[in-house]
């Protein structure tokens, strides 16, 4: 169709949804689509998100897609397309990006989720006007989103922002990854909802049932702030470091609000010596926060070339 305004489709893969939407460079979304992620059955994965695409680019008729923008959780090698690790999709070493594309027929440009999500903070939600922000997203595991002086940090590797396994505690709680003592094992969502069932001999609970019991429960409060006390410390060393302007707290944790702002403040204010504390918020985008992230990296990534 002649001048019809070209089109990407942004996907964030998540442990328990595949968000799909049919965006253009404006950022305007023309269609969505969603599947349940297939678990840890790496090729079940491939098959729903081939799916999720095919019917976008249905919705898209003869409108231009350029691209896929493939947001995914894990170690990935966005340069190569290659996902490292991404044990709740089943993937490893497994060459996302070239068989999407072989199957689709259009290019597929991978990123890291928390990198897209980033950079939807910061460019259209609660980033914005700072040059210097560390986002960290808090739901099954942590990982964070560095800025400095306006640029987004991947590292050497392209693997920056691996907050949840810097190690706090020597010989701590085992971590999947191999570690001991990681961060995630004390204050991710998951984390505090396995302290408070151990706290409370249930055989399971949620970080969500602990918000709820804060004030009123001696154990659901003893549990959240030692989760406190263990994401301070793990924050505080990102930001003596990076000598960050803005927190921005993302991820399922973060809907508990003022409950977890202001405590984490209080902690940090009450330990910091050297650093200053930054101005702490929540993140604005909720679950869309990785699929404008998506589109975002695409565009860019497309005109950059």
């Amino acid at each position: 169709m002649a001048g019809a305004v070209s089109l990407v489709i942004a996907l964030d893969v998540g442990g328990t949804n595949i968000r799909g939407e049919l965006v253009d460079p404006a950022g305007t979304v023309h269609a969505a689509s969603h599947e349940p992620t297939a678990g840890s059955d790496g090729d079940a994965t491939l098959d729903a998100i081939e799916r999720v695409c095919r019917a976008l680019l249905v919705e898209a008729g003869d409108r231009p897609v350029e691209a896929v923008g493939l947001a995914v959780p894990g170690v990935v090698d966005s340069r190569t397309g290659v996902v490292l690790l991404a044990g709740n999709l089943g993937w490893r070493d497994t060459a996302v990006a070239d068989i999407l594309g072989h199957r689709l027929g259009i290019p597929v440009l991978l990123h890291h989720d928390v990198n897209c999500a980033g950079l939807a903070e910061r460019e259209l939600g609660a980033g914005r006007g700072v040059d210097d922000m560390l986002a960290v997203f808090i739901g099954t595991g942590i990982a964070a989103s560095l800025t400095v002086g306006g640029v987004a940090v991947g590292g050497g590797t392209n693997q920056a922002g691996e907050l949840g396994h810097v190690v706090i505690r020597e010989n701590g709680i085992e971590c999947p990854c191999g570690q001991r003592g990681c961060l995630e094992r004390y204050c991710s969502a998951s984390s505090i909802g396995i302290a408070y069932a151990a706290a409370t001999g249930r055989d399971a609970a949620t970080s969500l049932e602990v918000v709820q019991a804060l004030g009123s429960d001696p154990l659901a409060d003893a549990v959240w702030d030692e989760a406190i006390t263990a994401l301070a410390l793990g924050i505080l060393g990102a930001i003596t470091l990076l000598g960050t302007e803005r927190i921005v707290l993302g991820g399922g944790l973060a809907a508990a609000g003022d409950k977890l702002v202001g405590p984490l403040r209080a902690k940090l204010e009450a330990t910091v010596r050297v650093a200053t504390v930054p101005e702490i918020v929540v993140a604005e985008l909720g679950q869309r926060a990785g699929v404008i992230g998506a589109a975002l990296a695409t565009w860019k990534r497309l005109s950059d070339d």
